[in-house]
Formats: structure tokens, C-alpha cells, sequence
């Protein structure tokens, strides 16, 4: 009897290893199509994290309302979301996490610093990666076939405020802070040599982390130089700490910063001392994308206000599906040449990737605070 009994065993477990064989990109053998969603949902900077998961997810019901079918099978999307806490090292563990569970695709991550460590194990495992708004250059610049974005890079966003500082603001004495994140020091950088290309001095050039709220000492130093403008590369749990704590030392210098800077959380942050701040965002003001104002009636309706991203995830769901479709296929060798031809029209605008998989054209928009709330100032078409 022992004899049968072995060989029963033997069987179960080599079945059970042919089947856990078939689990990665099992989306693209069965009815579900396996998404992944990335983002910080926990943390200082989890409203945005939330934004994006909100954006996708909206994105994904609808498709599953429409219907999909992709080689003749009725097919359902599952978006499985994951918190990378704005952490590399967690980005990491939670891409390998999604690999394992068989995605076919990842919308995410939402950081830069998170993005771009992440994109090395979705390349290795040939899945596509869309980003809603991880700007460094760094992240395209890997030679991955694997990664996209739908939102204008750093390099194009740092010459615009870099200009802007200089010729509309008059600034001429410049200090630049970052938070030392692949975003904040790679926009800064970017900034930093704009604005001296324009004719100003950098005279201070400071560094802090995306986890600090004192930037006292910081501030103090860059008061003594007296410089015409601060211009601030992170997100909002530091830029409106860092706006207060501004005023309260009477450094009443213009604060400049970009997208992370940009949301009704910054504003929320810094009270009445976000009044005159500047900020930039990729992208046109949401009322003139091309289909903005639909968004935000349904994205508000369902989810509240929009923080910032949440229509550039929207977009990378539906840019990732309409590859599937013209593939007829969920499974990531058929469809990703067909994600790199992506010609859509968004509701953020036409995209189209370039070959590191940038979006191309794109354009930066500027935004004051003014009686507590974000209002558009200009838009520049193609970092020009």
C-alpha cells in the first residue's frame, strides 16, 4: 500500500507545481485581466496616493461596465492596489508582490523615487508599467521598453519655472531647497541650471527629506542671503510647513515650487501663508483638457475633490487597455508593441510616446495662490 500512497503524492505535488508555474500574468489565460495600482496610501502623502488609486480604479469600472472582449473571450479587469508608502525600498517588495500575483500591467508607482526601482523588476518580468506622474528623467532614461508616462518630465518642467523665475518673476538671487528624493533633486537640478542659464545667481542651495516638517534652520540660513525667490522641489507635507515657517522668520521672498507643491492640500497646510505662492503642473489646467470637465463632474461625484494626478492614472488605464484591444490580447508580449504605437486622445490631452516612452509634446501650466485657492496663470506648450 505504501507504494500507491508514494506515487499519489508524487502526482499531487507535481501538479500543484505545474499549476503554481501558471500563475504569473495568469490575466492573460483566463477571463480576469490582472492590473496593478501603486501608490502611497498610507503616510503624509497618501491623499495623492489615494488620488491615483481613485483615478484608475474609475477608469477600470467603467471598462468592466462597457464590456471587454480580447480574443473572443468576455474579459474582467481586477485592479489590485498596492501601498508602496512614497518608499523605495517597500516599492520594491510590493512590485515583486504584484508579479507574483500575475498582473499583466502596473498603473504606478506615484513617486519617482518609488518608480524607479520598481520599473527594473516589472522589466524583468516583461510587464508594462504606465506612471500617472513620476516625472524624473531617470525613470525613461533606464533603456526600459517596459516603462511609460503620461505626464511631462522633470527636464521640460525645470526649464519652464527655471525661466519663469528669471524672466517674468525678476528674480536674480535664487535659493533652491529639495527633498533629496529622485523628483525633488532631479527637478531641482533642472531648475537650478535653467534659471542660471537665464542670468541668475543660485546663492544658497539646500537639502532636506520628504519626511521633515522643520525647516527652521534651513530657512535661517537662506534669510541671511537674501535671495529674490525660493523655489522649493518635494510635495506638499513639506512645502506648506516650509511656507509658514517662512513668513514666521519675515522672509517674505516669493515660494516657487512644482507639481508636488501644486495640490489643495499645500493650501490646506499652510493656511494663510500659502496666499502668492507659485507652483507649476505638466499638463494643461483641468478645465481645458479635453475632457476635464466631464472627469471632474465624475471623479468628484464618486470619490470628492481631485488632489492633483487622478486624471493622468484615468488616462494610463485606458492607454493600457486600448493596447490590449488592438492586440487582442492581455498578455504583455502581444500587447506592449502595440502600447509603444499608442496614438489616444485622453481626457488630459492626445498622447503619444517617444521611444524612451515619455509622452511627447506635452505642456507645463503655472498656478497662483490667490484668496485661498490655485488659479492658472499661463501654459507653455513644449517647455517653450
Amino acid at each position: 500500500m505504501l507504494k500507491p500512497i508514494v506515487n499519489a503524492l508524487l502526482v499531487a505535488t507535481m501538479a500543484a507545481l505545474v499549476l503554481g508555474g501558471c500563475g504569473k500574468h495568469d490575466g492573460a489565460s483566463s477571463n480576469i485581466i490582472k492590473i496593478g495600482s501603486v501608490s502611497p496610501l498610507t503616510g503624509p502623502q497618501a491623499h495623492l496616493g489615494k488620488d491615483n488609486e481613485n483615478g484608475a480604479r474609475l477608469a477600470v469600472d467603467e471598462i468592466n461596465a462597457a464590456g471587454l472582449t480580447l480574443g473572443g473571450k468576455k474579459m474582467h479587469i481586477d485592479l489590485l492596489s498596492e501601498d508602496d508608502q512614497a518608499d523605495p525600498k517597500t516599492a520594491t517588495t510590493v512590485a515583486q508582490k504584484l508579479v507574483d500575483s500575475g498582473v499583466v500591467g502596473v498603473i504606478g508607482h506615484l513617486n519617482s523615487g518609488s518608480t524607479i526601482p520598481a520599473s527594473t523588476i516589472y522589466h524583468a518580468a516583461g510587464i508594462p508599467q504606465i506612471s500617472p506622474s513620476a516625472t524624473a528623467i531617470a525613470y525613461t532614461a533606464q533603456g526600459y521598453n517596459t516603462a511609460f508616462r503620461v505626464m511631462t518630465n522633470d527636464e521640460q518642467q525645470g526649464h519652464v519655472l527655471g525661466q519663469y523665475a528669471v524672466n517674468k518673476l525678476g528674480a536674480k538671487k535664487i535659493a533652491v531647497i529639495d527633498d533629496r528624493t529622485a523628483y525633488g533633486q532631479g527637478l531641482a537640478d533642472e531648475f537650478a541650471k535653467a534659471a542660471e542659464a537665464a542670468g541668475a545667481k543660485i546663492v544658497a542651495r539646500e537639502y532636506t527629506t520628504d519626511r521633515s516638517t522643520d525647516f527652521m534652520s534651513i530657512l535661517t540660513s537662506i534669510k541671511s542671503k537674501s535671495p529674490d525667490l525660493v523655489f522649493f522641489a518635494g510635495m506638499d507635507p513639506q512645502a506648506g510647513p516650509m511656507a509658514r515657517q517662512m513668513r514666521q522668520l519675515g522672509l517674505k521672498t516669493q515660494l516657487l515650487g512644482g507639481d508636488g507643491m501644486q495640490t489643495p492640500e499645500f493650501i490646506k497646510l499652510a493656511g494663510a501663508d500659502a496666499e502668492g505662492a507659485i507652483a507649476s503642473n505638466p499638463g494643461l489646467t483641468l478645465d481645458s483638457m479635453p475632457g476635464g470637465k466631464a472627469f471632474k463632474e465624475k471623479f468628484t461625484a464618486r470619490f470628492g475633490p481631485i488632489q492633483n494626478y487622478a486624471p493622468y492614472a484615468y488616462d494610463a488605464v485606458y492607454v493600457m487597455v486600448e493596447a490590449m484591444k488592438r492586440a487582442d490580447s492581455s498578455d504583455p508580449a502581444k500587447y506592449l508593441p502595440e502600447l509603444a504605437k499608442t496614438d489616444y486622445q485622453g481626457v488630459t490631452g492626445k498622447i503619444r510616446f517617444d521611444s524612451k516612452g515619455d509622452v511627447s509634446g506635452g505642456a507645463v501650466t503655472l498656478y497662483q495662490v490667490k484668496n485661498g485657492a490655485w488659479h492658472p496663470l499661463e501654459t507653455v506648450f513644449n517647455g517653450k
